[in-house]
């Protein structure tokens, strides 16, 4: 009786401190096959995850975490959470970190949009993530999440895509908060045009800037800001993508 009441208090004990730790509940299912490689792509448009700096820890994200594409690039550290219904299919004491990748959409067919309907958080994880922190037969898991930095190696990475009156950038490989709050681009003939948001981690300016030099400045979601200058020579051509030495704290 002893030994079950001070367990129950370790457990209360925990809980108490994972709360007080910022920590929010949500559930998470996996995707992907067992070497991720059906995550390659997706709405943020990061193609091929490898080349874009995020591997294999990824996830999908309901549309209440996914915030249009605002989210892509954001760092979670996630853990099974024993404490709620599914809770015996945790491996327990086991954190993984995850970048956001893509979209989670909700399922209409099913009851409330299915579990990425609005209003839940949850994640769908590569299978190879998901693993770290729960047993395969569970197939769906309660977690604990919450946003933390990203550590990248090497620099912010830019994807160069559009047409002769159109640039589509995609920016990758953030470290910081990750994700994209602003960003700007300059030729070697203007000043510095204001970028938008096309999809995902998409951004766009309707200029003509094919045959010159380009540089870019990013805004973090953490408020951040940094020139990348001269990062593409003025040789460049659509579907190349061209690495910085630069990236973010914050």
């Amino acid at each position: 009786m002893a030994g079950s009441l001070v367990t129950l208090c370790v457990v209360v004990a925990a809980s108490f401190a994972v709360a007080a730790a910022g920590w929010s509940s949500g559930t998470a299912t996996f995707y992907g096959g067992v070497d991720g490689s059906g995550t390659m792509g997706g709405a943020c448009g990061y193609d091929n995850l490898y080349n874009a700096g995020y591997g294999v820890n990824n996830a999908a994200l309901s549309p209440t975490l996914f915030n249009d594409g605002a989210s892509c690039g954001q760092c979670y550290t996630i853990m099974c959470d024993t404490s709620r219904p599914g809770g015996q299919y945790c491996k327990v004491g086991i954190t993984i970190t995850i970048t956001a990748t893509n979209l989670c959409p909700s399922n209409y067919a099913l009851p409330n949009g299915g579990w990425c309907g609005p209003g839940r958080p949850h994640f769908d994880m590569s299978q190879p993530a998901w693993e770290n922190i729960g047993i395969y037969s569970g197939g769906v898991i309660p977690v604990l999440y919450q946003q933390v930095k990203c550590w990248r190696r090497g620099g912010v990475r830019f994807s160069i895509a559009g047409s002769n009156y159109f640039l589509l950038v995609n920016i990758q490989n953030l470290a910081g908060s990750g994700s994209v709050g602003a960003a700007w681009v300059k030729g070697d003939k203007t000043g510095w045009i204001q970028m938008s948001r096309n999809w995902g981690a998409n951004w766009q300016a309707l200029s003509r800037l094919v045959g010159q030099g380009l540089s870019f400045a990013v805004l973090s979601t953490g408020g951040q800001y940094i020139q990348f200058l001269n990062v593409v020579p003025g040789w460049w051509q659509f579907g190349q993508a061209f690495t910085s030495y630069q990236n973010f704290d914050y």
